[in-house]
């Protein structure tokens, strides 16, 4: 219809129920005048609620939510509640201040949790705010599974993130039925790459970055008093490793075929060995006094320890022993090697089928003398006591860690792909 001022020629206007991924207002009405929102947004004093009165979005429009939308997106904070200021009766939802409590896609941005949804998009966890995350946990309770779908979840937020394997693993590869990817960034899914970190091979890049010339690289490991003080000093596998991690998460890549990526996220190994391997740098920085190795091995634990740039999170399983040492690790973590633990993800939790009640008839079906209703019965009420179980699990876990505690449920599958992971990553919003 034309002269209305909720809508453009070619889309839709602005009506309660319609969830569009892509509706962003550009434009308002303000006291009977159009105002750009961009030269609002960045005005000098917000509006206050007196000056809201008449407020009213003019247009919308639907860009694709890329690279090119972020800083678009960025511009919905506390401000432009007042845009969808509407009331319960039908016209709309009404939007406090005290509802923005949402993470925005970049730090200082906040989002109302009620305008994520009128624009039909899952906000992503804050954790994927930062450049670098480390994911790590008891071995075994799905540490790779969760990385990659974190991965996923990023790269639908249109983030460029590479997921990263140490010693030469090739999990993630598997999850995606990928060939081997070795010490190559290789694409697996639009936005989303993979690497195996190989030490080796970090090493001779390392050594390469240093001397300039390949010749000389070469001529360094075939020497066998190199490769034998190589083999022989502690921690320095773990610290050429860290380094190309460090590499990765660099805007200014020191490779200079790299790719540029805004979120590295690494498969790091478990419980015992990953508290040394985030405090490799520390320890070379403190052995090596002066020098070059010193400073860089500072620079790395300065990442590392960087709150604002750098997380971690753990993942565990609702069982006693995982929660325990998901616990332990935290305190470690933070108070050890200084680092933020900012999620903790319970794998594998069942789902709550029945109650209480009908778990009491289940038990009577148990005890019957018709043979297959007494063995579907024992198996539900198995399943039922586990998931109870799994309960008292996740409140002990979120009792003794300070982080926030999200979980993740068990998906009753022989072995887990890539359909699995994406089912995780529509969980992690």
């Amino acid at each position: 219809m034309p002269g209305r001022r909720d809508q453009v020629s070619g889309h839709e206007p602005l009506r309660p129920g319609i969830l569009n991924r892509r509706l962003i207002p550009l434009s308002f009405h303000l006291n009977g005048r159009r105002r750009s929102l961009r030269r609002w947004a960045r005005g000098n004093k917000p509006l206050s609620r007196d000056r809201t009165r008449g407020l009213t979005a003019t247009s919308l429009v639907v860009p694709p939510l890329r690279h090119s939308s972020l800083d678009l997106l960025q511009l919905l904070d506390d401000r432009l509640l007042f845009l969808f200021n509407l009331d319960r009766s039908g016209h709309g939802l009404v939007l406090s201040a005290k509802e923005s409590h949402c993470a925005g896609i970049r730090k200082g941005a906040r989002f109302s949790c009620r305008c994520w949804k009128l624009l039909g998009i899952n906000p992503i966890p804050e954790l994927l705010d930062k450049r670098l995350v480390f994911v790590t946990g008891k071995g075994g309770v799905g540490k790779t599974t969760v990385a990659v779908a974190l991965g996923l979840r990023a790269a639908e937020a249109g983030k460029r993130t590479i997921v990263c394997e140490v010693s030469s693993q090739e999990n993630a590869s598997r999850i995606f039925e990928h060939a081997k990817v070795g010490f190559h960034e290789v694409e697996m899914r639009e936005n989303l790459w993979s690497i195996s970190i190989d030490p080796d091979e970090s090493m001779r890049e390392y050594v390469l970055l240093q001397l300039k010339v390949r010749a000389m690289r070469d001529m360094l490991f075939r020497s066998r008093i190199f490769s034998y003080l190589a083999a022989a000093t502690p921690g320095l596998k773990e610290l050429v490793t860290i380094g190309k991690i460090w590499e990765l998460a660099q805007l200014d890549r020191k490779i200079k075929s790299g790719r540029k990526y805004d979120l590295v996220i690494v498969d790091a190994p478990a419980t015992g060995h990953g508290i040394g391997f985030l405090q490799t740098p520390r320890t070379f920085a403190a052995i090596a006094r002066v020098g070059p190795i010193h400073s860089q091995a500072q620079q790395l634990d300065q990442l590392i320890t960087d709150h604002e740039h750098t997380g971690t999170a753990i993942v565990a399983l609702p069982e006693e022993m995982p929660v325990n040492e998901s616990a332990a690790l935290e305190r470690e973590l933070r108070s050890e090697v200084g680092v933020a633990v900012d999620r903790v993800y319970l794998n594998g939790l069942y789902p709550e089928r029945f109650s209480g009640k009908e778990a009491e008839r289940l038990a009577e079906l148990a005890d019957g003398e018709d043979g297959i209703v007494r063995a579907a019965a024992r198996a539900a009420t198995s399943e039922h006591g586990r998931a109870r179980s799994q309960r008292t699990q996740l409140a002990r876990l979120r009792r003794r860690v300070k982080a926030p505690v999200k979980t993740l449920p068990f998906l009753f599958q022989p072995e887990l792909d890539l359909a699995a992971a994406r089912t995780l990553a529509e969980r992690l919003s």
